[in-house]
Formats: C-alpha cells, structure tokens, sequence
C-alpha cells in the first residue's frame, strides 16, 4: 500500500458520535470556505422536506469519482469516512495526486430520514437505545431504491426527488468509480462489487480483522445474491431479485411483481448507463463472536432457515395485531406506518420462492455452521426487532401531532395510547430476547471508518492502475 494511503488510515481520529445532518452540511460550507482552490460546494437538489442536498467536488483528476453517505438513513459509517476523508483530500495534495480521481462528495443523501435517526447518533451504543430511535423508509421512499427500470413484466418510474437529483448528478458526471456507503446493523463484514476483483479479495477479507471487525460468514441478505468468494457479492439490483423469483415461484409474473414496491439501484442505473463500477462496504454496529464461526452447528442449513422463516411469519402476525388498536387512526402519510407495513408484509404464500430453493439446492441439506444458525435464528429477530420499534415510534408521533393541533379527540387518543402500549410490550420482549442471547460487542467508530475507508483506497487504486 502506497505510504500515503498508510498514513491517511494511521490518522482516523477516534471518532465518539455521528454527526448531525446540520453539523455535516456546517462542516462541508466551511471546507469549502477554507480550500476555495481545490474544492467547492454546490447544490443537487431539494429533499422531500425541502432540505438542500449538498456535493462538494474536491480535486481535478483524471476521472470522476463519487460517493455517497446515508443511502439509507439509518447508515451513518460512511458520513463519518466522508467528514474524515473530504478534509484530507482537500489538505492533502499528495493524496490527490495518487489517487487521480476528481471526487463528488454527498454526505447525507437521505437527510430527511437521517434526521428521525439523529437521537441515538449520540450514542449510548446499546442495540435496544439503536432500536428505539431507528428509523428506514418503506422502499419506494428509499433514495437508492427508486431509480426507473423496465426489465420484463417490471415497470418503475415514481422516483421521488433525491433520487433524481442524483441520477442527474451521475448523467452529470458519469463517474468511473462510485462508494455507495452501505452498512448492517449486526453481524460482519461484507462486500458488494459490479463485476468481480479477483485479484484483491484477499486483500480485502484481510482488512476488517486489522480493525477487529469479523468477517460475516452468516446467510447472504437475500437468497438472489450471487456470490464470488466468501463474503464478497455481485452488486444485487431490483433484475436479480426479479430473475429468482420468476425461478423460483409459480404463477403470472406480472402479479408477482405487484409485490415489488420501488424501483432500481443507483449501482445498477450507472453501470448500464456509464459502465460504473460500484462497490459496497457493509459493516455492523454490534457483533456476536458467532457470526464468524465456522463450525457445525446441530441444525441443517435448511432447518435453520424454515425456522427463520417460520418465526418471521409469527412476528408478522404480532405485529399486524397489534397495528389493529390504532390503524385508523394513523394517517396514510405517517412514515413509520409505511415503513412498518412494507417491512412485516411477507406471510407464508410469499416465502414460497425461498422454500423451492431450500428444497432445489443440496447445500441446504448439509450441517448449518454456527454463523448460519446464529444468523437465521438471532440475527433476524434483530431486524425484526427495528419493526416493532417503528410501529411504537409511529403510535407515537401521531399522539404528538394531537398534541401540536390541540386536538381533543378521547376515542382517537385512546387508541394510540393503547397502539403504544402493545408496541412497547412486543418491543421489550424482543430486545430482552436479543440482550439475553446475545454476546455482542460495540465496534468503535474508527474501527468503522478504517474498514470502510482501506476498502475504499484498494479498490479505487485498482481501477485507477487498470489492475483490474
């Protein structure tokens, strides 16, 4: 690795919190103000909520190259690579030269939803106080998930209006090299990649240990995924998840895809238009020992995802029920309502996709590792977990909103209330499962944005040096 990458890492401050959306938008002007010869800070566009969208454009190399913080709004890893990273690159004149790329920055795509996350940005990191305070939109509310695609019986052009302002900034631009800044919430390191690096995967899984991060060696995000070595996948657009449903489920696909509420991805819209290469750096908050054990377990892999499934089902239909106290009462533009009815939707009939995989590949059969039992048995209870939070949070701000108006309405109160008190049941039951069961550990912040940002440097010095 070049010395000048090696003291960029060297030098990550110990970062304790995430920043605002407000302190980062302070942070990028007065950059600007600062290094008027190398950077400069303009507008994409509006949010919804009619927040600016600001880009900094740092540098003058020979290709463009973005990235992107908070794609989804409860994210925040990459905001903190990006403050860290946009000073350096502006100082730093050698580290400009070696890299050679002319740098888009956008810090907060979702600054809307990032700002319904701000409360535990500050920590403490708990995965309940994580919980509590989470928020992640229904998907055709999702910036990198309404980009337009027509792929067969599937047809999406409502992109809301971050969305588009960055379509335009990559008609813009058409960038060689993109860093959409991802990360999970629990379990271990991952990547997504546009087409296969084979030659620096292992420079890649060795980075996360370097930062005390495992590896996640649990079940992919998604049974379409297509996988080049361990941990390491092919960039999953909306076309991969329409190609293995129409695999895997019998009936009219035109139906089927009725279930598909948004559009496509940002890495998929720039590698057809301009042939961007993307890459994804997925990273946890917590981690469990376990998700990086190897060993077999004493479940198949298919026991442990029919149990998953099984129990999702369960939770589904909790959480459902508990919605039946207040749903009349929350307005249609309530966006933990949305969020909460995109995110416990799967019944039974909808796992039949999965289940005909289960069933076709013989690699469900064999011993389930401890990872992948851990992962489909715990891992997904903490996802679901978030549900039960938002339906409390969408209780809540309903109540609030009352509260605002002076609305004297008994009946209605009352139905929120009790929307509150069920959802705060189910909530604490699930954490208190997930507290008990689980071993994590809360990885540091710069621990975080070295992963992040190492991976970042290998693969942009691999495109830069046609290495690939």
């Amino acid at each position: 690795m070049k010395k000048v990458f090696e003291q960029l890492l060297n030098d990550i401050p110990d970062y304790r919190q995430f920043l605002t959306v407000d302190e980062m938008d302070e942070s990028s002007k007065e950059l600007a103000r600062r290094f008027p010869n190398v950077a400069s800070l303009f507008e994409i566009g509006k949010t919804r909520e009619n927040h600016p969208l600001y880009c900094l454009k740092i540098g003058n190399g020979g290709k463009n190259a973005l990235m992107f913080g908070l794609p989804h709004p409860n994210e925040p890893i990459g905001t903190m690579l990006l403050e860290y990273f946009s000073w350096q690159l502006a100082q730093n004149e050698e580290l400009r030269r070696a890299l050679d790329y002319t740098w888009y920055i956008v810090k907060a795509w979702d600054a809307d939803g990032a700002k319904k996350n701000e409360n535990w940005f500050k920590g403490p990191f708990t995965i309940t106080n994580y919980m509590r305070n989470f928020f992640r939109p229904a998907g055709f509310e999702q910036v990198d998930w309404t980009f337009p695609i027509d792929y067969k019986e599937l047809h999406f052009h409502e992109s809301i209006p971050e969305t588009a302002a960055m379509m335009k900034l990559i008609d813009d631009i058409k960038p060689h090299f993109i860093y959409s800044l991802h990360n999970a919430g629990f379990g271990g390191a991952y990547w997504y990649m546009t087409w296969p690096l084979p030659g620096i995967f292992d420079e890649l899984h060795k980075v996360p240990q370097k930062y005390g991060v495992p590896l996640h060696r649990g079940e992919p995000e998604s049974p379409a995924c297509e996988e080049y070595a361990t941990a390491i996948y092919a960039n999953l657009g909306i076309s991969a998840e329409y190609d293995f449903r129409e695999k895997y489920c019998s009936g009219d696909m035109k139906e089927i895809v009725k279930s598909i509420s948004g559009g496509d991805c940002s890495a998929s819209y720039a590698k057809e238009r301009y042939n961007s290469f993307t890459l994804l750096t997925e990273l946890p908050y917590f981690y469990d020992p376990r998700i990086d054990d190897c060993s077999p377990s004493d479940i198949t892999r298919k026991q442990a995802a029919l149990q998953r499934m099984e129990d999702d089902i369960r939770m589904n239909a909790e959480i459902h029920s508990i919605l039946e106290a207040s749903h009349e009462y929350l307005s249609r533009d309530n966006h933990f309502l949305l969020a909460v009815e995109a995110f416990s939707r799967h019944t039974e009939e909808d796992t039949g996709a999965e289940r005909k995989r289960l069933d076709a590949d013989p690699k469900y059969d064999k011993p389930a590792t401890v990872a992948e039992k851990f992962d489909n048995l715990l891992v997904s209870k903490f996802y679901k977990a978030i549900v039960y939070a938002m339906l409390l949070r969408a209780n809540e701000s309903e109540l609030a909103l009352m509260l605002k108006k002076g609305e004297d309405d008994l009946k209605k109160r009352e139905a929120l209330e009790k929307g509150v008190e069920k959802s705060m049941e189910g909530f604490k039951n699930i954490t208190s499962l997930l507290e008990e069961n689980m071993n994590y550990q809360v990885v540091p912040i710069r621990n975080l944005v070295g992963v992040q940002l190492e991976c970042g440097l290998i693969v942009a010095d691999c495109l830069q040096s046609r290495r690939s």
